[in-house]
């Protein structure tokens, strides 16, 4: 009966994840301008990568498998915000403005 609880909470936890990388993708793929794309991207991947992580660690149970889990999910929530960074500053000293890409959607709409 145990058994059957744990697998269905990793389930879950690895289908939402899922569903929050698809979103994170699909949001990449339609905002309008790199900062968007980006804000998209980082956060619903960065939550979609943990609960899948966290799925697998509730499937492997209290084994090293599962601590080394644990370790790459800490590396991943270090590492994704900080990359996001790096890359939105580099993109505001290489001259791209936050506000790129509003005037055109605004024109396109009228």
């Amino acid at each position: 009966m145990m058994a059957v609880v744990l697998d269905l909470i990793s389930w879950i936890l690895l289908s939402i994840g899922g569903v929050f990388v698809l979103i994170g993708g699909i949001g990449a793929l339609r905002m309008p301008n790199l900062y968007t794309r980006m804000h998209a991207a980082s956060v619903t991947d960065t939550m979609g990568a943990a609960l899948v992580l966290i799925g697998v660690m509730v499937q492997a149970g209290l084994t090293l498998a599962s601590i080394k889990l644990g370790a790459i999910l800490l590396f991943l929530l270090i590492t994704s915000p900080t990359a996001s960074y790096a890359l939105a500053s580099a993109a505001l000293l290489a001259g791209i403005n936050p506000d790129a890409g509003q005037a055109a959607d605004e024109t396109a709409g009228t």
